[in-house]
């Protein structure tokens, strides 16, 4: 089933923002080619350009001691695997304690490297890292693909206490609402909300076949889903017909 996550706040959305560019920067840093190793680089520098808009450091801090103390709540309850809570709890121990010692901001060697600012000065203009703009990037593409992997992995290693945090947050925001099964006739669907505790996070899960794309517009009061076909390079339309789907709300 292909699955369609939609933050409710900024901060669920800057997370799954994140975790898109960290999924993109993984990929293309096992790569061997060095078109792949220049996209790996511009994403760590989008993850610095996205977290320079707001402190994460201490708001992650902050939810993985909460979570570690809601599950060491979890301890002893009949229904909970234990061997699969102390590998959590041990998981987010380790990533806490790496977050907390890192010095600074999140990434700031990466900011200190005069030559690595350079190159994200000019990729912000079109075309702006030829050779004749940046020689020395030009060169070290032209190295071979294992020290570009090294370098690659040793900068990326500065962002990866940011990667673990969130990858361990935003595991356990998923699987913290159950799912259930709806059909939306003629392609929308709507549910009133309640409840003292405000969903962070909604699922939306669909059959791989599905010839259509949720859209998703939600509040605190309602939600409200549009499923919608696209048609080549036109603008996607109302898919006409009954869709079965997933939903699963979500809250730390």
């Amino acid at each position: 089933m292909i699955s369609y996550d939609y933050p409710f706040n900024e901060r669920i959305r800057t997370l799954l923002r994140l975790e898109h560019l960290f999924a993109s920067i993984l990929h293309c840093a096992k790569s061997q080619h060095d078109a792949d190793h220049h996209c790996a680089l511009l994403g760590m520098f989008h993850v610095l350009d996205v977290i320079d808009r707001v402190e994460l450091k201490t708001d992650l801090l902050q939810e993985l001691d909460r979570q570690k103390f809601v599950l060491d709540n979890l301890r002893g309850n009949p229904v909970i695997a234990e061997e699969v809570l102390a590998t959590t709890l041990r998981e987010i121990e380790q990533t806490a304690q790496l977050l907390r010692t890192t010095p600074g901001k999140i990434g700031q060697p990466l900011r200190d490297s005069d030559w690595l600012m350079s190159i994200k000065q000019r990729a912000i203009i079109p075309g702006g890292v030829c050779e004749f703009d940046v020689p020395s990037y030009h060169y070290w593409r032209g190295l071979p693909a294992e020290k570009r992997q090294q370098d690659l992995h040793t900068w990326l290693y500065h962002l990866m206490p940011l990667h673990d945090s969130l990858r361990i947050i935003l595991r356990i925001l998923r699987g913290s609402g159950a799912p259930t099964k709806f059909v939306a006739p003629s392609g929308t669907y709507q549910q009133m909300l309640g409840g003292a505790k405000l969903a962070q996070m909604l699922r939306v899960k669909v059959l791989d076949d599905t010839p259509c794309f949720p859209e998703v517009s939600a509040n605190k009061y309602a939600i409200n889903i549009r499923f919608n076909a696209l048609d080549g390079m036109h603008k996607p339309k109302q898919y006409e017909h009954d869709v079965n789907f997933e939903l699963t709300l979500c809250n730390l």
